[in-house]
């Protein structure tokens, strides 16, 4: 098997803004939680991070400066996919200048792609990087999904080291472990299925839930890889509602709600995005007391 990229629980981090752009102070406290946590791997502008509505400069900017102010302490995935192939490359290229320790590349959206397409796509990024690759397979957002046998052809390619599966198609989940064997790491992009994927051999997870709760999401996916078994479901189950809960309204509106109640900046999003609704963020948020966090 390819070297993991990491074990356990890796956070998607929210970019925290302020009306004129990224906070980079907050920022900073909050990288400094997640490791003060037992965070496992942080990714910087992904989904989560709001990729989609950063600036070029702005993603490179963060990128950056997640690396610098983590510093070799847990890996740094950089989030560099698009849905053009030459912007995919260029953003990856430059994470890999300064210093990420793997790239997050989505299938690209919109204009999607066929699987042959899909090949030539991330095969033309894996060529021109010398960092591993983290495939990632959202259809429910690009209209696109990435067929276990399309993934058990990339990771004939020496830098595409993962996926994040994020289908919620546990037969696709499946069908992709008996395909790919040890070629290639596979992490949960869900987190209502963290046990269930770890269960069938995977590594970990790429976490909405771990922004809020870091330690408690940390301490399942170790209980699982410790023989506690019914510990880590335990766990799953507990964190259910938070998990619903943060997907109930596209993500990242909730966790972005979720954070700056703990105290991480202002609620702010870029539009197509807007706060999240009252009642659902009254219910969030007692969820969040329940499970020990000061909201």
């Amino acid at each position: 098997m390819k070297k993991e990229i990491f074990k356990g629980m890796a956070t998607a981090m929210i970019t925290p803004m302020t009306p004129e752009g990224v906070d980079y102070d907050v920022l900073g406290r909050f990288i400094d939680f997640q490791l003060e946590n037992g965070i496992n791997a942080l990714v910087a502008v992904g989904t989560t991070g709001e990729s989609a509505t950063l600036t070029p400069e702005e993603r490179k900017e963060v990128i950056r400066y997640t690396i610098d102010r983590v510093a070799g302490r847990v890996p740094v995935i950089a989030g560099t996919g698009t849905n053009n192939t030459a912007h995919a490359i260029d953003y990856s290229v430059s994470a890999a200048r300064m210093g990420a320790d793997a790239l997050l590349v989505v299938t690209p959206y919109y204009n999607k792609a066929t699987q042959n397409g899909l090949i030539a796509h991330f095969t033309a990024i894996a060529d021109r990087v010398d960092k591993p690759i983290i495939l990632y397979n959202v259809p429910s957002r690009t209209g696109c999904n990435l067929l276990p046998a399309t993934i058990a052809e990339l990771s004939q390619h020496p830098n595409i080291a993962g996926v994040k599966e994020a289908s919620g198609n546990m037969s696709q989940v499946v069908e992709l472990f008996a395909r790919c064997g040890d070629d290639i790491a596979v992490y949960s992009g869900e987190d209502a299925l963290t046990v269930p994927f770890l269960s069938m051999g995977g590594s970990g997870t790429i976490s909405v839930l771990s922004n809020v709760v870091p330690r408690k999401a940390v301490a399942m996916t170790d209980a699982f890889f410790a023989g506690n078994i019914p510990e880590a479901a335990r766990l799953q189950c507990e964190m259910l509602p938070l998990i619903n809960s943060l997907f109930c309204e596209v993500n990242p509106i909730p966790v972005k709600a979720a954070v700056s109640a703990m105290g991480f900046g202002e609620e702010i999003l870029r539009l197509p995005l807007t706060k999240m609704s009252s009642p659902a963020r009254e219910t969030m948020l007692e969820q969040m007391r329940q499970l020990g966090v000061r909201a």
